[in-house]
């Protein structure tokens, strides 16, 4: 077998490895008489800091839900861990990227103890600014035709290897056959990277961004070249769900709470995220700061979910075990509008980033108006930063 669809056939396979939802205990008690849920996140990727991170450094969650629940947060690298554990009912709810949503529900669908739901997004960049492709510094590879025959490190089934194989096609370079993808979590594959294992690294927020803005690589392909949306949202296990309405819908208000903390705080938010996760504050605040490559808007928009049904058919020719997904099925709004009120409609409608850099530049004296070219100058030493409008 060819080793790209032996490493994508082994990551679809860890999706079922040991997970049966019949006889598993759920989630539903936590032995002290309280309601239990399981909240599965990755909390260095910071397009989902408003389900994960972010969220449950603030508390909020735990709040809203009072003294009758109690909340077990597990962390994960990627998607696919997640996954498997909501098919055992061993978690309740996900936020994961675009491709592990639709491997998420392939594996759940046919399957109505185990159907899950998509429910809210975190965050979405309309180009796919979200993922990238980075080589070495030294790296004599200036397109991505010039990885044709060599070894790219990618976690299998993620948004940044669906970026990886939408942007190889139109380099004309086989992604089956002209590179070697490797399947690696991602703090691995920045180490075969920077060890030179590798000779490409494709992955997804905050990943790429973390290895150039540490001068371990140079950005080679950006995801935004594709104009094609990505996002990350939140996933729910239907049986839960179900049974637990009100669990649902306090998460969805404290997710709402914390997107809106983010606005309002972007660069306390920031230093939150960075001090939880060990990552730097300039990357996290460039993706999720205002104006940032990441907008926030928890909405189940069209164009995202367009953009889920133009992935499926990549997703397709990953591995024999993706069996494609009915998208319509999948994308349930109805707790979300509940959880939102009455201004879900018009925000729905709207792209526009919610986060703008405003202001007055104090170097030029100009209003900063303009979201194309608006920007910010953190100085050294600094605790606030100050626009600018150029």
């Amino acid at each position: 077998m060819r080793p790209f669809r032996t490493a994508a056939l082994a990551a679809l396979t860890l999706l079922l490895s040991g997970c049966s939802v019949a006889g598993a205990d759920g989630s539903g008690g936590s032995g002290d008489g309280k309601i239990r849920l399981v909240v599965g996140y990755q909390s260095k990727t910071i397009n989902t800091v408003t389900a994960g991170t972010l969220l449950r450094s603030l508390g909020y969650l735990e709040k809203r839900l009072g003294d009758r629940y109690t909340v077990e947060w597990q962390d994960h690298d990627t998607g696919a861990p997640i996954t498997a554990k909501m098919v055992a009912g061993k978690i309740d709810i996900g936020s994961m990227g675009d491709y592990p949503l639709l491997i998420n529900a392939s594996r759940t669908q046919q399957t109505p103890s185990a159907r899950t739901e998509l429910v809210s997004i975190t965050g979405y960049n309309l180009r796919g600014a979200l993922n990238m492709v980075v080589v070495p510094k030294d790296s004599p590879a200036r397109t991505l035709a010039d990885l044709k025959g060599r070894k790219i490190s990618a976690s299998v089934g993620s948004a940044g290897h669906g970026t990886l194989v939408q942007a190889l096609e139109r380099a004309g370079v086989d992604p089956a056959t002209g590179v070697e993808t490797v399947n690696q979590q991602p703090p691995v594959g920045a180490s075969a990277l920077e060890s030179g294992g590798v000779q490409g690294y494709a992955q997804f927020v905050a990943w790429p961004g973390l290895l150039v803005f540490q001068d371990k690589a140079r950005l080679l392909y950006d995801g935004a070249a594709l104009n094609v949306p990505t996002f990350h949202g939140v996933v729910l296990r239907q049986a839960y769900a179900k049974e637990h309405p009100e669990v649902v819908d306090a998460f969805l208000k404290a997710q709402l709470d914390a997107t809106r903390y983010l606005h309002e705080h972007p660069l306390q938010a920031a230093l939150t995220v960075a001090g939880q996760t060990g990552l730097p504050p300039e990357v996290v605040y460039l993706y999720n700061g205002p104006g940032g490559i990441s907008t926030f808007d928890v909405t189940l928009k069209p164009r995202l979910k367009a953009a889920h049904e133009h992935d499926v058919p990549y997703l397709r020719r990953i591995g024999d075990g993706f069996s494609g997904v009915d998208v319509t099925r999948f994308v349930n709004d109805t707790y979300l509008r509940q959880a939102y009120g009455p201004a879900y409609e018009t925000d729905l409608a709207s792209t526009a980033n919610p986060a703008r850099i405003t202001g007055t530049d104090p170097v030029c004296d100009v209003p900063v108006e303009d979201p194309a070219t608006a920007s910010e100058l953190w100085l050294s030493g600094q605790d606030t930063t100050r626009p600018a409008a150029t």
